[in-house]
């Protein structure tokens, strides 16, 4: 097969260092250090500023332990560059080299212009009787985004390294695009972006919500697939990561990557945390028959998992077409390089990582002691970031949800369910929720894990928001094209008795009700808690379950159109945050065991940490908890015991929470207080949520509402 690239003029680059990865400018000129154990030749190809007409070319012309390099004097920080890889098309054999194919390096710090899709980005010949057997010999480089070498210094306020305890920790899931896209004091130009999003109103207005830790969803450059491009759609959510090093252009409002420091910088000044979503599951390049845009014209072989039988085919644990392959030293690396350039260059507090358990993942299956998870526990610094796992992926074992090892947190999808069903009015369920509302002991309760590795959601950006939640019973994804069959069917919603929107004030009452039953039981459990953004404002999907194609006003946050519920909303969450604060109770650093305990303060009688009532103020027993209609329940927090094992002179204040799913009122019977003569104070009804604070003396009945919950404490 001929190769028309070789027969180019091409210049020898230096000699260079095969570390570090990617393109390095040292003030003379820039290293490039590409992995490629396959590979027989590695070109890198020099394009002028408008990243459209090549007018270089350099082999790179060592090889090191499996990694090409070369060094290119004169050149400078915001030149633009692609790779062309040479070596053998043997898709029966794993490998797809194809050099006629311009690839971004895996390392590019930065990433400039968008990827245009057709035929010629494909290592075959689309429509060829041979299919991916086939060998394309178009240039893809007109069609390609160009990787761009970049200069790091800036110049930091903040420093790097102070971190929210996990314990104080909230967490809010936010889309960059859809949460400043509308808001009123972004400018309009910057609506969109990183500097949009570091805008002094929506950094104070996150701060004085409560938020201590901005959850970005992905925000790596990633790239929207033809199939929804010829829809007429988008890749809103950004899972399908194809630069794990650089920033999604259409998020920067300039050329430089300075943009998103000043946000980690001003977000710190806020004493904020940011976490990144991040996707080292899988790439847009899909199995044999997606396009070559980078990994699998580099080393097809080394990057990915392929059938062990017949290498020609990926393995597909992640249910798009590939994974990538962490089993392999080389590729490991990639990702934890990735991981330390962003907390330590871009000073990034942590991260959220999509379907998990494929990066602990081994030919085997998954394994806690993995090579990726073992990477993270012993390196010095991703071990001391926040580390959280989506616990699971469609391959075989891979639900995982309280499997990973000490040090990582976990969203707990049996929290989101158990909270839904049990406010809907599902039977059988108070057992499961007082399992919930203690941080999941059953599943994270070992080796010495905290109460913090249960991060607790009722709504993400994948289902309904928390409107939807209580506003439909079924999905209506329509405008995804998919004639409504994507996404979840079992939402374990309830529209309180209207599909939708609706006049009828009855209905808009119980679901302003149940919006504030599901964000008190969020907030106020043990473990982390995850806020949706919007939910607080109620902010709806109009019933799409599955917007991750829908970049517009259907997935962006609607300032104007919030209404009074809405804003009485938010108000009532940041309550709902300043008691979580106020109360220590309400976020132990251990976990709670209701076995009694000597009082730290040495009492002889024991105490003990959480105790169960029934309605008439006695401890639930075995029938209470066996009971499929027990709906009510009330849940005692003691802040006398001790909250670790080091002796303390005081106490904390201690708090009943009250639940009642029926849909009739309940009258409690309140429990004796823990200081002879003291009263309890009522602080939050979800009936009456801006009724002010009044005090009832022990044995009195407080009622509380039909589907309803309230908060009462002793005093501090």
């Amino acid at each position: 097969m001929s190769d028309p690239i070789l027969s180019r003029g091409v210049k020898i680059a230096e000699e260079g260092e095969p570390f570090p990865r990617g393109a390095t400018f040292n003030g003379q000129g820039v290293n490039f250090a590409l992995f490629s154990a396959h590979a027989t030749r590695v070109e890198v190809c020099i394009y002028d500023d408008s990243g459209e007409h090549e007018i270089d070319r350099w082999a790179l012309p060592e090889f090191t332990d499996e990694v090409w390099h070369g060094f290119v004097p004169g050149l400078q920080p915001g030149a633009r560059y692609g790779y062309r890889v040479h070596g053998p098309y043997a898709p029966l054999q794993g490998h797809r080299f194809n050099p006629n194919k311009l690839l971004l390096d895996p390392y590019a710090k930065a990433v400039m212009g968008e990827l245009r899709w057709a035929p010629e980005l494909f290592g075959y010949t689309l429509g060829h009787p041979d299919g991916d057997l086939s060998f394309d010999e178009r240039d893809s480089a007109p069609f390609m985004p160009k990787s761009v070498v970049v200069d790091s210094h800036f110049s930091w306020q903040q420093k790097l390294g102070r971190r929210v305890p996990w314990d104080q920790t909230v967490l809010y899931e936010t889309h960059l695009r859809g949460f400043t896209m509308r808001h009123p004091d972004v400018p309009q130009e910057l609506r969109g972006t990183f500097a949009g999003l570091a805008q002094d109103a929506v950094l104070e207005r996150m701060r004085d919500l409560g938020i201590t830790s901005i959850e970005l969803l992905p925000v790596q450059m990633f790239v929207t697939q033809q199939t929804l491009i010829e829809k007429g759609l988008s890749n809103f959510w950004g899972y399908d990561t194809l630069g794990f090093f650089a920033l999604h252009p259409a998020y920067m409002a300039g050329p430089f990557i300075d943009e998103f420091k000043h946000l980690v910088d001003r977000v710190h000044a806020r004493g904020m945390e940011l976490i990144m979503d991040v996707v080292y599951n899988h790439t847009p390049e899909g199995n044999e028959l997606g396009p070559t845009l980078c990994f699998k014209g580099i080393d097809n072989a080394s990057y990915y998992r392929l059938m062990p039988d017949d290498p020609r085919y990926y393995i597909n644990d992640t249910g798009t077409g590939n994974t990538l392959n962490l089993s392999h030293p080389r590729v490991l690396q990639m990702v934890t390089d990735s991981l330390r350039y962003w907390a330590t260059e871009m000073h990034v507090d942590g991260f959220r990582f999509d379907l998990a358990t494929i990066l602990a993942r081994e030919p085997y299956g998954f394994d806690e002691g993995g090579g990726f998870l073992d990477s993270c526990r012993q390196d010095p610094v991703l071990s001391t970031v926040k580390l959280i796992a989506e616990p699971w992926d469609c391959g075989p074992g891979g639900y995982q949800v309280g499997g990973f090892p000490p040090g990582w947190a976990e969203w707990n999808d049996h929290f989101r369910d158990t909270v839904r069903a049990f406010w809907k009015g599902d039977e059988g369920l108070a057992a499961p929720l007082s399992r919930c509302l203690t941080a999941s002991a059953d599943r994270f309760n070992r080796r010495g894990r905290r109460p913090w590795a249960s991060v607790n959601f009722i709504t993400a950006h994948d289902g309904f928001t928390l409107a939807d939640l209580v506003s439909y019973n079924d999905k209506h994804n329509d405008a995804n094209g998919e004639d409504n069959r994507d996404g979840h069917s079992d939402n374990r919603s309830w529209n309180c008795g209207a599909e939708g929107p609706t006049d009828d004030a009855e209905v808009l009452e119980l679901r302003a009700r149940q919006q504030r039953n599901l964000l008190a039981t969020l907030l106020l459990s043990q473990g982390t808690p995850m806020l949706l953004a919007g939910d607080e404002l109620g902010r709806t999907q109009q019933g799409n379950n599955n917007a991750y194609c829908q970049d517009n006003d259907l997935s962006w946050l609607q300032w104007s159109e919030v209404d009074a519920r809405g804003w009485a909303l938010q108000e009532f969450t940041r309550r709902l945050l300043e008691l979580r604060r106020r109360f220590p109770v309400l976020r132990r650093k251990r976990f709670l065991t209701g076995q009694a305990t000597a009082e730290a303060s040495g009492q002889s009688e024991g105490v003990r940490d959480v105790i169960w009532l029934s309605c008439d103020g006695s401890e639930m027993d075995a029938a209470h908890w066996d009971d499929p209609h027990t709906r009510c329940l009330g849940m005692l927090l003691d802040g006398r015991a001790p909250s670790s094992a080091v002796p303390r002179a005081a106490h904390d204040a201690s708090v009943l929470l009250l639940f009642n799913a029926w849909h009739e009122p309940v009258h409690f019977t309140l429990p004796a207080h823990p200081q002879p003569d003291g009263q309890w104070l009522v602080l939050m009804d979800t009936t009456e949520p801006d009724a002010p604070a009044h005090a009832l003396p022990a044995g009195e009945k407080v009622a509380v509402g039909g589907r309803a919950f309230a908060l009462l404490a002793s005093g501090e």
